[in-house]
């Protein structure tokens, strides 16, 4: 990550309470006594709300997004990436899964997609401005396009929910820090997938691993638990109110 990437991080998560690279646990525990909690805040709806060019998503269309976009993160695991995922990566995987819950899935989008008799979520009704999200991710200098990286997307597209797992719901992001590299995982609601950064014919580099699985993790970096200082936490999407 870039000097001013990394240090723009670091001002966000102090806001949270939290420190990027070292341990937070008991100042993010001071800050959310301060303000009258044990947990940070999860309603990403004022967030999302006081952006005026970011239609939140209501209840209804929150839940029947999160229903689209888990559905197709698990088809990238059960089929191979999808031809149109073009940047292969962890945040790549978010980006494509964004993309397509927001498009329109008519009859030849469930072909392309061999989605014909699947069962599916119920339809995403969007307005305009609201499937406008497929291509407008908030950049770091306030540009707004079809590409950010993993720290951007946390840090411009999302709104930190907590660093207790047990609060993340399907759809929503375990983002860890790992000093030079940064990584997204997705949680699925009974398990995470993620994206690796392998690009070899014989690995699509797509995984799937279970929640105790993780929290065992041979590796204690990756493990999503509120003492390890490499993971940040659970991030929703910025336009999603529940």
């Amino acid at each position: 990550m870039a000097n001013a990437q990394r240090r723009a991080l670091m001002r966000t998560a102090a806001r949270a309470g939290l420190a990027v690279g070292v341990s937070s646990l008991a100042l993010s525990r001071r800050v959310w006594a301060q303000a009258g909690t044990s947990h940070p805040p999860h309603d990403t709806t004022t967030a999302a709300a006081a952006d005026s060019d970011a239609p939140a998503l209501d209840s209804e269309q929150s839940a029947r997004f999160r229903a689209w976009f888990v559905l197709l993160v698990s088809e990238q695991l059960r089929r191979g990436p999808n031809p149109r995922w073009y940047h292969r990566d962890c945040a790549g995987l978010v980006r494509f899964a964004v993309d397509e819950t927001l498009r329109p899935h008519d009859f030849a989008w469930r072909r392309a997609n061999g989605l014909t008799t699947r069962r599916l979520p119920p339809p995403l009704i969007l307005t305009p401005a609201q499937a406008a999200w497929r291509q407008r991710w908030t950049r770091l200098d306030g540009s707004q396009g079809a590409f950010v990286t993993a720290s951007v997307l946390v840090q411009e597209n999302s709104a930190l929910v907590s660093r207790d797992i047990n609060m993340a719901r399907p759809g929503d992001l375990l983002f860890y820090d790992q000093g030079d590299d940064q990584h997204l995982m997705i949680w699925m609601g009974d398990y995470i997938a993620y994206h690796n950064g392998t690009r070899r014919e014989d690995d699509t580099g797509l995984r799937a691993v279970g929640v105790q699985q993780l929290l065992t993790w041979s590796d204690v970096r990756w493990q999503p638990r509120i003492d390890n200082p490499n993971f940040i936490g659970v991030f929703r999407l910025r336009y999603l109110t529940r």
